[in-house]
């Protein structure tokens, strides 16, 4: 009984900070900041997985949840970054033409 008791609020638990995590990932305002936050929120999945006795999703998650998709978010920002920087850069170059 008392075994049942501490599982269950281990999962309360890591239940309550996978939910906070979430609330932190969907409230973050800048991109880079909110990458960060989503590699945090897959450790807290990953540790939710674990006490929900599933160690190959945990695992799954560890790789994908926290690692790729982030690289992939930040990757997609200093990318767009570069083509809003090239874009201006011509847009000042055709103004700059245009003037007599």
């Amino acid at each position: 009984m008392n075994s049942d008791f501490l599982t269950n609020a281990l999962i309360a638990t890591s239940l309550i900070l996978v939910l906070v995590g979430a609330a932190v990932v969907v409230f973050t305002r800048r991109p880079s900041k909110q990458a960060v936050a989503l590699s945090v929120y897959g450790i807290l999945l990953s540790i939710f997985f674990v006490t929900l006795q599933a160690p190959d999703v945990a695992l799954s998650q560890v790789a994908i949840g926290t690692a790729v998709v982030p690289l992939i978010v930040v990757l997609s920002i200093h990318k767009i970054g570069s083509i809003r920087g090239e874009a201006r850069s011509e847009a000042d170059a055709g103004q700059e033409a245009e003037r007599p």
